[in-house]
């Protein structure tokens, strides 16, 4: 037995490296379908202001764990940072953010819409008094190659939908090509 052992690794040894040098492609890694790829335009470095155009800090989104995640760093001009993990579910077919911050938690799940932005559902929760309200967050790619981010928190007080925070997201100069 230990001789057969011995003999079966040496011959996936050998085969091994012939097979990679035959030409053939190797399959796809889990997390290169067109599906994956939805929320790429916002991936790089980026300058982001409010409406008004007063920049309020930099992002940088980075794909991570072979392209099945992508990686938000925040950092506020006043020096408050957060974290988003961002990923496509291929169970539910659904897009998911989970935000991290020192003031709250988003989670929220959605997808493109028919016009080709990224949105997602869910809710906000602040970590001083776990206040929960429902929460919803817009991606849209512009023809300049910039993105607004657009996020809105329902008011049960007042019954209606209040804008969060609208963004610009426009490349800063070191990942300008």
């Amino acid at each position: 037995m230990k001789y057969f052992v011995s003999v079966l690794a040496l011959g996936l040894a050998v085969a091994m490296p012939v097979a990679a040098q035959d030409g053939a492609t190797p399959p796809p890694g889990p997390c290169e379908g067109e599906a994956y790829h939805q929320l790429d335009f916002w991936l790089g470095n980026w300058e982001v202001s409010d409406a008004e155009g007063i920049v309020q800090g930099v992002n940088t989104i980075t794909r991570e764990e072979g392209g099945c995640m992508l990686l938000e760093r925040w950092t506020s001009t006043l020096g408050n940072t957060g974290q988003s993990y961002n990923f496509y579910n291929p169970a539910t077919e659904e897009w998911r953010q989970l935000w991290i911050s020192q003031g709250t938690i988003i989670d929220y799940v959605g997808g493109l819409t028919d016009t080709g932005s990224m949105r997602l559902e869910g809710t906000i929760t602040n970590h001083n008094g776990a206040v929960t309200a429902p929460f919803t967050g817009e991606w849209t790619l512009n023809e300049d190659g910039s993105v607004t981010q657009h996020f809105e928190q329902y008011s049960t007080e007042k019954d209606e939908w209040i804008v969060w925070f609208t963004g610009i997201y426009r490349r800063a100069e070191s990942d300008q090509l």
